[in-house]
């Protein structure tokens, strides 16, 4: 096609466009009203106590129409380097080494924006979050698949094979999407050893880490005295506190590549959105009970479903993964997971997305999965679930 960046082309349609067209062309079965579990924002607003400040903050406060710094809110950086080096028992952030963005995807934007260009090569486990993938094939970069065995846990021994010259880094999600899986702090620590030792930047996007399952601190990095060189965290606050629609995240490096990201960040959005910033220093500064309480909810629900999903056991259904938001279920069928997830909305009112989209289509692999985000339904629709996942048949 003329006229059209070639990029653009190659890159997959969005995955949650698919399900949502999906959505709207298939006719739900009587009896079978629509249990959603593809999506893996929240889908409650914030708690009444931000809402509240907010609209007043709104009436009241005439900087939050304009224009704001281009990394962020100085109270927002400040705050959060603060609540990092609580989280990570550190001292070694300050506000210079964050950047606030547009969300998480943006600072996934600006991240690897910093650091490769088309014709470089990024390492990502199999199965990726697909919207990480989808940046890689726009800017021209090349995704270099990091197989994972039944564990799906990445191996830093196989990552080192897939390293050339043209590696500029290791990106990994944690806690994970699509699976759900806590990697162990030694996983994580023999990736940051193998890209300081091969000088390339290890990527760690942790939207997830506030409803970890385990409270201690998820890696050692940032006690390191020189992490910066070869570490880039990715934050969202928009999951946390409920401001997906506001975009609110934050990208945490080195003072050098923090001058070249507020480049990009200046050439996207010139700021991220100030209603959204100054809702998640008050999240930082006010609702660290609240955020607790979610954790707890959420560790609840993940307990009924590890529950629930015994009955599925004797039918060949496996659990491969389960977490903060997402259960990655290995089932027995043979029919791609496309297949199956049309066929599941279809025949039993329930959207999940196929493991294909988190996966190169070709990788037989991908074709034995489905994600189920179970954050966004109550402990009710869990057991019906799983009802009716037990009474499918092909």
């Amino acid at each position: 096609m003329k006229n059209y960046n070639p990029n653009l082309l190659i890159t997959t349609q969005p995955p949650i466009m698919e399900l949502s067209n999906l959505v709207k062309n298939t006719k739900l079965p009587p009896n079978y009203p629509l249990i959603d579990v593809s999506q893996a924002a929240p889908s409650s607003p914030p708690p009444m106590e931000m809402r509240k400040y907010l609209s007043q903050l709104i009436l009241n406060d005439t900087s939050v129409h304009l224009y704001g710094e281009v990394l962020g809110l100085p109270e927002l950086r400040l705050e959060f380097a603060s609540h990092l080096n609580s989280f990570y028992k550190s001292n070694k952030i300050s506000d210079v080494h964050i950047g606030i963005t547009s969300g998480c995807n943006q600072a996934f934007a600006a991240a690897i924006t910093s650091v490769a260009q088309a014709g470089d090569q990024v390492i990502l486990p199999s199965p990726w979050y697909f919207n990480h993938k989808m940046w890689l094939d726009i800017l021209g970069i090349k995704t270099v698949a990091l197989k994972t065995d039944v564990t799906l846990i990445p191996d830093a021994e196989e990552a080192s094979k897939l390293i050339t010259k043209k590696t500029r880094a290791i990106v990994l999600v944690n806690p994970n999407n699509p699976t759900g899986i806590e990697y162990p702090p030694e996983i994580i620590s023999q990736f940051y050893d193998l890209c300081a030792r091969e000088n390339i930047q290890l990527i760690i996007d942790e939207t997830y880490k506030d409803f970890n399952i385990s409270e201690n601190p998820p890696h050692d990095i940032f006690l390191k005295p020189t992490w910066s060189n070869n570490f880039i965290l990715l934050y969202s606050f928009s999951k946390v506190f409920r401001l997906t629609g506001h975009r609110v995240g934050a990208v945490v490096t080195s003072i050098e590549r923090m001058k070249e990201i507020e480049k990009f960040l200046d050439t996207s959005t010139i700021c991220a959105n100030q209603i959204g910033q100054h809702a998640a220093l008050f999240g930082l500064k006010k609702l660290s009970y609240w955020v607790k309480e979610q954790r707890l909810d959420l560790l609840q629900r993940r307990k009924s479903l590890e529950k629930g999903f015994e009955d599925l056991k004797s039918d060949g259904w496996v659990l491969r993964g389960l977490g903060a938001y997402f259960a990655y279920l290995e089932y027995p069928f043979p029919i791609s997971s496309r297949e199956l997830s049309k066929r599941l909305l279809e025949e039993r009112g329930i959207l999940a997305v196929p493991g294909a989209l988190f996966s190169n289509e070709t990788e037989i692999a991908a074709n034995r999965f489905l994600r189920v985000a179970f954050a966004n339904i109550n402990l009710n629709d869990i057991q019906i679930l799983f009802q009716r996942l037990k009474s499918f048949k092909l």
